[in-house]
């Protein structure tokens, strides 16, 4: 079997997944995925693994942290249906990667639509278009490197604008460069997860997403990078990364954890898109004034104060719980119960409103300078440009 027919084997063996698992409806979109090849911009991998239902990180920092990545193809499909292409459109996209997703939107807008990518690496760039020459895409897509929170004005107005890297704010070139009835598809942070949304103007011209999914990508760099979200428990592999991160005392809560620890669960198991997808964005929510959110994360196997791999931790005054996405509800609490006692009492709310999953979740970007009495459903989320403001319908 020659390399291309295995190729085409494992391309039509991951469109089937994705349609069992639920996550690939758009016939045109799967057509993308089988006509593209994705092997071509990972050539340093095995099919196999080109081919994975997975994220393939593609730089790190000198800290260890990735900066830049190929999506997971499930969320890469979920993000395209977000952003509802048609033939003969106009499209941005920040962050160019590999140039598979740039690739991807090319083959969904045809040769009457183009596609103008932005990225700030110039290595990755150049890899693109060396994958793109190899797929005979590099005439209709536009590789530039830019800053993307500049969006890219030479090219604008764009039907659609899709940003591959989390937003602390939607910046104000992205409105400006979209057209009215133009869609504008970006993962976008809430304390301790992020949301790809889909939004829309509205009447009033504010933006606003009634379409929103639980995602999570590495952090957008240059002018919009937002403030730091990040933050180390002392000299620890364990990090934890929210919106509210200044709010953290980092030495208070080593010593706290350093002290003692119990394993409590929560009386209902949770399985990771139930915690995810469901009662994190809900805890997002409605996380009391006196509590802090945050997501943790291990990326080695030291397992620091007994915690491993991911999830979110609940902090409180001398009270924290961390609560993983792979145990089933399990807790690792330091200091009194508060925190996951508190965490217990949110997810009987959560169970007693329905379950209401992130499905149900909407949000508008109000426009700065404004004062907003508190909304009657949801929470405002104070940025640079914007008052975030999100709510279950």
């Amino acid at each position: 079997m020659t390399t291309s027919q295995r190729a085409e084997q494992l391309a039509a063996a991951l469109v089937a997944a994705l349609k069992a698992a639920d996550d690939l409806h758009d016939p045109r979109i799967e057509q993308a995925l089988l006509r593209v090849p994705r092997h071509v911009f990972l050539p340093e991998l095995p099919l196999e693994q080109a081919y994975a239902n997975d994220a393939i990180p593609l730089k790190r920092d000198s800290a260890g942290n990735v900066t830049s990545s190929v999506s997971q193809p499930a969320m890469i499909v979920q993000m395209l249906e977000q952003l509802a292409l048609e033939p003969g459109q106009n499209v941005l996209e920040i962050g160019t990667a590999t140039g598979y997703n740039a690739a991807l939107m090319q083959y969904l807008v045809g040769d009457a639509g183009r596609v103008t990518s932005v990225e700030l690496e110039l290595d990755l760039i150049e890899r693109a278009q060396r994958s793109l020459q190899r797929v005979q895409m590099n005439g209709d897509v536009t590789v530039v490197q830019a800053d993307g929170a500049n969006g890219y004005a030479p090219r604008a107005a764009y039907d659609r604008i899709i940003a591959t890297a989390g937003v602390w704010d939607v910046p104000p070139a992205w409105e400006r460069q979209l057209k009215p009835k133009g869609i504008l598809v970006t993962p976008i942070w809430l304390e301790a997860v992020q949301v790809s949304a889909a939004f829309r103007f509205d009447e009033d011209g504010t933006l606003i997403s009634d379409h929103n999914l639980p995602c999570w990508f590495v952090r957008m760099r240059g002018g919009e990078a937002g403030p730091e979200l990040t933050a180390r428990v002392g000299n620890s592999s364990l990090e934890l990364i929210s919106t509210e991160i200044r709010r953290i005392d980092g030495a208070a809560l080593q010593s706290l954890m350093e002290d003692w620890v119990e394993i409590n669960y929560l009386d209902m198991p949770l399985q990771f898109w139930k915690l995810f997808g469901g009662f994190l964005p809900y805890l997002t929510l409605n996380t009391p004034p006196d509590a802090t959110l945050a997501y943790f994360g291990v990326n080695d196997e030291t397992a620091p104060f007994g915690i491993k791999g991911a999830g979110f931790a609940l902090l409180m005054s001398g009270s924290a719980c961390f609560i993983s996405f792979t145990e089933g509800g399990g807790a690792h609490c330091f200091g009194s119960a508060d925190a996951f006692l508190t965490a217990q009492d949110f997810l009987n709310q959560w169970r007693t409103g329905g379950e209401p999953g992130i499905e149900g979740l909407r949000m508008r970007l109000l426009p700065p300078g404004e004062r907003f009495t508190p909304p009657r459903q949801g929470k405002l989320f104070p940025r640079r440009h914007h008052t975030l403001h999100a709510w279950y319908g």
